[in-house]
């Protein structure tokens, strides 16, 4: 009897286009497992990512604006979200494998900081302040909490595939490519690198502006020109850009497009991430250095130091690493305050 995965592979092979991803032909996992007999490998992935504890907590861990006075800036979930949705449009549309987008999607973000873009700087500093040959990127520690420190050290066991998509996802402060896709096996990982600069550009664009760091007027005129002059416009020119110009398995935007976009992203770390939010940056960078100091002087207070201190400083320092990029923004506010704040004055 047909089981319902073997079903939807067959489906698959019949309706997708010949450069999407096919479940059934995934290089597999690094520990063998039976195949689920409802959900294809890359929905069980996707499951896997939403029930993990990693997920839970970017609930709490900012995307730009720390502990905003407000509802509706975006948490790095509602970020994770965001990027989700623009990928599955995408793939939908070149008749990708939706499954798989998602799944790198939902997963891309689960190794970043508390305190967004600051935290990832300060942490990285932090980091090699005790191990120099060390460094910190969120893309490569979202890979880590899926192959090492998810389930007590067993990590989720995801596909090549959907690990792959994550440790790609990210170009930093890079231009998009225009018309060379993605270095990655899979058409679903290069969708996954434009859904996220998408996603972040406009929703950042949008929570700027609410808190005031810039405004509408400020957004560059070329690029309103092109892109359009809402959140809602804007999205939907990058999204149907980039699937009127992928073809035969590369996913790109077209020149003027893709040099609008560019030019949004260069003005969001200008006028934003780097000036906007300064004295922020400052204060994480207090937080979590303070932090990370105390750590290396109090391993016991780490879960795994004491064993991590009996193997050096490289491995303690790594220990205290994955513990701090696994905190909330709110979690690391009050360890701060629990380690450094006098007794006498926390019930003040």
């Amino acid at each position: 009897m047909t089981t319902p995965r073997e079903e939807q592979e067959a489906l698959e092979e019949r309706v997708l286009s010949p450069y999407a991803a096919k479940s059934a032909r995934s290089r597999g996992r690094e520990r063998f497992e039976e195949p689920c007999p409802i959900r294809t490998a890359f929905q069980r992935d996707r499951d896997r990512i939403i029930h993990c504890k990693a997920f839970r907590r970017l609930m709490h861990k900012t995307q730009v604006f720390i502990a905003p006075e407000f509802d509706h800036y975006r948490t790095r979930l509602t970020h994770t979200l965001e990027v989700a949705q623009i990928g599955r449009t995408i793939a939908r549309a070149l008749r990708l494998n939706e499954d798989l987008t998602e799944a790198i999607a939902l997963g891309h973000d689960l190794g970043h900081t508390p305190f967004g873009h600051a935290g990832e700087e300060a942490l990285d500093a932090a980091y090699r302040e005790f191990d120099p040959s060390a460094r910190f990127r969120h893309a490569e520690q979202s890979v880590r909490v899926v192959e090492v420190l998810e389930r007590d050290g067993r990590g989720l066991n995801l596909t090549a595939e959907v690990r792959e998509g994550i440790r790609l996802h990210s170009k930093g402060m890079e231009d998009l490519p225009r018309g060379d896709g993605a270095a990655a096996s899979t058409v679903e990982a290069a969708v996954m690198m434009y859904a996220d600069r998408i996603a972040y550009i406009n929703h950042d664009i949008d929570d700027a502006v609410r808190a005031g760091v810039i405004t509408p007027e400020m957004v560059p005129r070329e690029c309103v020109a092109v892109l359009g002059d809402t959140h809602a416009r804007r999205i939907t020119t990058m999204v149907a850009d980039v699937v009127a110009h992928s073809r035969e398995g590369v996913v790109a935007m077209g020149p003027e497009v893709a040099e609008a976009t560019n030019r949004l992203k260069d003005f969001l770390w200008e006028r934003v991430y780097r000036v906007g939010a300064r004295s922020q940056a400052e204060n994480v960078e207090r937080t979590i250095k303070a932090l990370f100091r105390f750590y290396m002087a109090h391993p016991a207070e780490v879960p795994g130091g004491a064993e991590a201190q009996a193997m050096g400083t490289g491995p303690l320092a790594r220990v205290v690493c994955d513990y701090l990029a696994g905190m909330t923004d709110r979690y690391a506010g009050q360890q701060l305050i629990a380690h450094y704040l006098p007794q006498r004055w926390r019930g003040a």
